[in-house]
């Protein structure tokens, strides 16, 4: 491979090499996007003498990690190298055998890492083992772009709770649907083809019982190569019919109802369960809390969530403050309607200083539409 590399200037006592690759090896790390949850994004980059001679990532849940496929690409000439790895190598043996020690046996002399792993398992486990074996270890080089890249692992490897991002298409006076529950199209192609790479990045997607009577979505990712999420429907009286694209179309078996405990034995169940594939989560009463509907997802092994709507569930994750980040795609559409369904509601303030405030603002241009992302929340390993 033989890559030569552009140095840029660096702050932070980071040596421009090591910035440059470390930059390297975060762009490998997102190939992985949407196919290793709930796994961590990783990338890795082997340096010899000013040159690359190995790259990898982790491509597959349950398949070789970053360090592997970069020490197998890179062959023989692995000893005295330098690898610069955007999380912490592994130190235990999972579906994979730990990837520390991988890189002992491989003879590398240096190892620079961007973020610790806070997976109990790990947590400084895999640095250690590198410093007993003699390896120099650079830790926290390009940290914070480390961080950013894994907020969905850290939050989940650390809580079971997974990460939960809005997605929300408005009109410029915050209209999702017209009163008669038309919705199709606020927001431009540009902007719904950001929504389809979300719905492939996180491993679920959430929508309520309306949303689908209405719009009958399939809730796939209409992306190339993109992996389709997890279909979780929340629907406290069993609505749902099998008439619904979620319903017929559930040949991965990706289809989750969340529903009342009261209907846990019904026939519709049943059928439902045999016929369909599909999977139950069963809560008390019918006025479901946010935060017990995604205890439960976690429980499923679901590490993230993109809410699509509708309004009530949109309030209840406002409300309950669980919403870990999102984006607001905002239309130059007006309806002008006061019938017309909004995006949230249910909330009364006294003063405009107890508005909902969105932080770590980043304004995203799709032609004539705008995306406001946001996140109020972060996770790093400490």
């Amino acid at each position: 491979m033989n890559k030569e590399i552009n140095k840029k200037d660096c702050d932070n006592n980071i040596s421009k090499e090591d910035a440059e690759y470390m930059k390297m090896a975060l762009e490998l790390a997102k190939k992985g996007i949407g196919r290793v949850n709930p796994n961590p994004l990783v990338g890795a980059v082997i340096v010899k003498n000013g040159k690359i001679i190995g790259e990898g990532y982790h491509k597959m849940f349950g398949e070789a990690h970053a360090e592997v496929h970069a020490i197998e690409n890179a062959g023989e000439e692995t000893k005295n190298a330098t690898i610069y790895v955007t999380l912490e190598p592994c130190s235990h043996y999972g579906k994979t055998p730990p990837c520390a020690e991988k890189i002992i046996k491989a003879g590398i002399k240096r190892c620079v890492i961007g973020s610790g792993d806070p997976n109990p398992e790990v947590a400084g486990k895999g640095i250690e083992m590198l410093k007993n074996s003699g390896i120099e270890v650079t830790e926290n080089v390009l940290k914070k772009e480390c961080d950013e890249l894994n907020q969905v692992f850290f939050k989940y490897i650390k809580s079971k709770i997974p990460y939960l991002f809005l997605k929300c298409g408005i009109t410029l006076d915050g209209k999702i649907a017209l009163s008669n529950g038309e919705s199709k199209w606020i927001t431009n192609e540009k902007a719904r083809e950001k929504v389809q790479y979300y719905r492939n990045k996180f491993m679920g997607i959430m929508v309520g019982i309306n949303t689908v009577l209405y719009d009958n979505p399939s809730l796939t990712a209409r992306i190339e190569n993109g992996v389709d999420p997890f279909r979780i429907i929340i629907d406290p009286n069993l609505r749902i019919t099998e008439d619904y694209n979620i319903i017929k179309n559930n040949s991965d078996g990706k289809t989750v109802i969340v529903t009342s405990v009261i209907n846990k034995n019904s026939d519709k169940v049943e059928i439902f369960k045999e016929r369909k594939k599909l999977k139950f989560i069963f809560l008390k009463g019918k006025n479901f809390l946010m935060r017990d509907i995604l205890e439960e997802i976690g429980k499923e092994g679901i590490d993230s969530v993109l809410l699509e709507g509708g309004e009530k569930l949109i309030s209840k994750a406002f409300s309950e403050k669980v919403i870990d980040g999102g984006e607001i795609f905002i239309s130059n559409k007006i309806f002008g309607d006061k019938t017309a369904k909004s995006f949230i509601s249910g909330f009364t303030k006294i003063n405009t200083d107890e508005a909902i405030t969105l932080n770590n603002i980043k304004y995203n241009i799709y032609d004539n539409n705008i995306g406001v992302e946001f996140y109020f929340k972060k996770y790093d390993e400490s």
